[in-house]
């Protein structure tokens, strides 16, 4: 196997792990890239964060962010605040519902990723996180 097609698996694999998750996470009416960004929203619940910080946590950029969190933003998942002093820029918060729902979101991803993950030993996972993190440019 050479280099490209070795990039060419890793992109089908990435794929189809995202597919799964979608589906996994349909049942809560989001997918994968909202729980990403919801994931990190809920790692700062009181501050929250803004576009382009949150642009760097899915690998998007600050519009494709926007996109992502109006119609999240409609149904009540988030809520936008205004920076206290510069109002050109705003952040992001879960609301209370939306932390409702990220906390039944990760209880359906562990089981996914658990069950994803099944195939391989504690080793093996070791050294295919240290891989995937030599990648991360």
């Amino acid at each position: 196997m050479n280099k490209l097609e070795l990039l060419l698996d890793q992109h089908l694999v990435g794929s189809l792990l995202s597919k799964k998750l979608d589906l996994a996470l349909s049942v809560h009416g989001i997918n994968l890239t909202e729980f990403i960004l919801m994931y990190h929203l809920g790692l700062v619940p009181e501050v929250g964060l803004n576009r382009i910080s949150l642009a760097h946590k899915v690998a998007l950029t600050a519009s494709g962010v926007t996109r992502v969190l109006q119609p999240m933003e409609k149904t009540g998942l988030i809520v936008k605040t205004v920076h206290p002093r510069d109002a050109r820029q705003s952040f992001v918060v879960l609301s209370a519902s939306g932390q409702e729902l990220l906390s039944n979101a990760i209880t359906t991803v562990k089981h996914t990723v658990d069950s994803i993950f099944a195939l391989f030993n504690q080793e093996e996972i070791k050294t295919l996180q240290l891989l995937l993190n030599k990648l991360k440019v």
